[in-house]
């Protein structure tokens, strides 16, 4: 009987060790998982720094990838079923001609190579890092610009008053464009009003402007007013919304606006992937208010000639389909594409999808 109390013994200890074994196992895996997340967003950080300071202090620019392969358009990822997947998750209005060219015919064929690619909200040009890496892959030009007071641009956004001033970057990178150089501009959700800025004051520099789920407004109108349909009364907004920040002080209008994190989780990357919420979570800032309360003038002769696309993201909390289909209803774009299951970053949700319809938008004659 000893012997069998003490063999229990034995292999009852045996037993905890090896659970405190896959214990500490599972430990060291998420601390390694977490330290991995904090590398990527530092990484991201110093070289969006470093390239700043080698180009220009709000213009990021991915470095191209060390592989000279190019990908076949219809199977950015290199794995075909995930590219016949994503082909049926893009809207009905995607082309599906594309699957048929290769990446050099394609860009060779094309006149305007270079994407400017614009953050939205609280974002900046750290946001765009899987459409950078897909736009490259297939050898076109995107550039990622940081609004100011917005990624490593270090205004205080409670300066940051006017759309003419938050817009600077964008408009400062294409002014200094040389006068035979065209570009494609793509702006996400309220950067679509500093595209619509671009295009009133530089519409001889851009080829087309692509609304992604974005402040596609008309004359007259603020982008404020597209978030308004979600939020409900402004009044109400203005006095009792604890998300408003009072950089002037509280007897002053209010000068910025942040989300806190969980609602931001809710509203914006309701189908994202947790590693990139993760690097959101780090990296959002807060947004000057005064540029998204501006009216934009925008006339017939500018603005009215320039093209723009709109890409609707249908399972969008943030800006849901009702308020996005009702924008380009009042102010019409020349074509109309949508994702399915993509919330309100389709460069998080759906990556391959949005890079498919840029590609289809830039074949556009």
């Amino acid at each position: 009987m000893g012997n069998s109390l003490i063999c229990k013994s034995k292999k009852d200890v045996k037993e905890i060790g090896s659970r405190s074994k896959r214990m500490g196992r599972s430990q060291r895996k998420l601390q390694s998982e977490e330290e991995y997340l904090q590398k990527q967003a530092l990484s991201l950080a110093l070289q969006q720094l470093q390239l700043s300071q080698r180009f220009d202090g709000s213009t990021s620019k991915r470095i191209g990838s060390t592989s000279s392969r190019r990908r076949n358009l219809s199977d950015p990822f290199s794995n075909g079923k995930q590219g016949k997947k994503d082909s049926k998750l893009c809207g009905a209005d995607v082309a599906s001609g594309e699957a048929n060219l290769q990446a050099p015919d394609f860009v060779e064929n094309l006149k305007e190579k270079k994407f400017v690619l614009v953050h939205g909200e609280g974002f900046g040009a750290w946001c765009w890092y899987k459409t950078i890496s897909l736009l490259e892959e297939v050898g076109l030009s995107p550039i990622a610009i940081d609004l100011k007071g917005s990624g490593i641009d270090l205004t205080d956004t409670n300066r940051v008053n006017t759309l003419a001033e938050y817009s600077k970057p964008l408009t400062d990178y294409l002014q200094d464009l040389p006068d035979d150089e065209k570009v494609v501009l793509v702006g996400h959700s309220s950067g679509g009003a500093c595209l619509s800025y671009a295009l009133e004051h530089f519409s001889n520099k851009i080829s087309k402007a692509i609304y992604v789920c974005a402040t596609m407004v008309a004359t007259g109108q603020r982008p404020f007013d597209v978030f308004m349909e979600e939020l409900g009364s402004e009044e109400i907004f203005m006095k009792d919304s604890k998300f408003l920040i009072y950089g002037n002080g509280k007897d002053k209008p209010p000068t910025g606006f942040m989300f806190e994190k969980e609602q931001i989780k809710g509203l914006y990357f309701n189908q994202s992937p947790t590693k990139d919420v993760a690097l959101a979570m780090v990296s959002m800032r807060p947004f000057p208010l005064g540029p998204v309360m501006e009216k934009l003038l925008l006339s017939p002769e500018n603005y009215g000639t320039g093209r723009r696309f709109f890409v609707q993201t249908l399972d969008d909390h943030a800006l849901s389909p009702d308020v996005q289909e009702k924008l380009v209803r009042v102010n019409p774009p020349e074509r109309v594409f949508k994702i399915k299951g993509s919330d309100h970053c389709p460069f998080f949700s759906k990556p391959q999808s949005l890079h498919k319809i840029l590609l289809e938008i830039a074949q556009i004659p």
